[in-house]
């Protein structure tokens, strides 16, 4: 981002007084919009802006067998398409180094990265008969507009779309033997709802100088020195947590910073789930 020295010192001198260049704290987030239901041939989609951060993210549901390692849960995967459109940095390999290190991020954050361990989603719940039927959930982020703060973007868009998904109610055949792959029957009518109450958001902390504030604009973040991204759920869990930037940080800073994520989490959960209900009682009336 070609900023001139000035402008430089201006964002950086206006963190450091608690005044951002336009207006925020460092620990107040830009207004959140929330549409649901907006891609109509998905199980469920959200579309969510922060500020000139426009994205959308879509949930498809899919019967598949379960994995060996894990007979007994469902699988999730988490993919982002950063759109040419959206940034002139995202065309060819800009885009698609960034579409991977937010995919990555967002298994990190709401999966709990490889381990499973801390995950946000309960994918035991996506087990229909062990060993042998499960659901897969496919879950796509589109960036339509990019200025900062992508990742906790696309998390609460992924929480929105999964409080909009329905997934089809199965039925398993009762005569089928152990050995033979059972028979199901996907109900077109009766539904599931996802259960979204431990999905955690996603707090990205951007230092820039000596301080660090919460959803950077795309000028401020060009700024940083580092960033962590920490997910927490309602319950104030930890549930993941991912760092970029070359800049080191102090194992005390990091704790500071999780303890600030968990009070910011409470205001933007709050914020969010009124958004999610107000989209989702707009959609019931059209």
């Amino acid at each position: 981002m070609g900023l001139s020295l000035g402008e430089k010192n201006f964002i950086k001198g206006g963190i450091a007084q608690d005044i951002r260049t336009d207006g925020r704290k460092r620990l107040t987030y830009r207004p959140v919009s929330v549409e649901t239901g907006v891609i109509p041939q998905a199980s469920g989609s959200a579309r969510v802006k922060m500020g000139a951060t426009d994205v959308i993210a879509s949930v498809k549901a899919e019967l598949g067998k379960p994995n060996a390692s894990h007979p007994d849960k469902g699988r999730v995967s988490i993919y982002v398409d950063c759109s040419p459109t959206a940034e002139p940095t995202f065309e060819g390999r800009g885009g698609e180094e960034l579409s991977i290190e937010l995919s990555t991020a967002l298994q990190r954050c709401l999966l709990g990265g490889k381990s499973g361990a801390g995950a946000g989603i309960d994918l035991s719940s996506l087990s229909i008969v062990e060993g042998k039927v499960c659901w897969d959930i496919y879950i796509d982020g589109l960036v339509v507009s990019s200025d900062g703060n992508l990742l906790d973007a696309l998390g609460a868009a992924i929480k929105a779309a999964l409080s909009n998904t329905a997934i089809p109610k199965v039925e398993v055949a009762a005569n089928a033997s152990s050995d033979e792959q059972p028979e199901v029957d996907v109900s077109d009518e009766e539904f599931l709802q996802f259960d979204t109450t431990g999905i955690p958001v996603i707090i990205t902390l951007t230092k820039v100088g000596r301080h660090y504030i919460v959803d950077a604009t795309a000028e401020e973040e060009s700024q940083m020195s580092s960033a962590v991204s920490i997910s927490v759920n309602r319950q104030g869990r930890i549930c993941g947590l991912t760092k970029r930037g070359g800049a080191g940080l102090d194992p005390s800073i990091i704790l500071d910073m999780i303890s600030v994520a968990k009070h910011v989490s409470e205001q933007l959960i709050d914020k969010l789930d009124s958004e999610i209900a107000a989209a989702e009682a707009c959609d019931e009336e059209l």
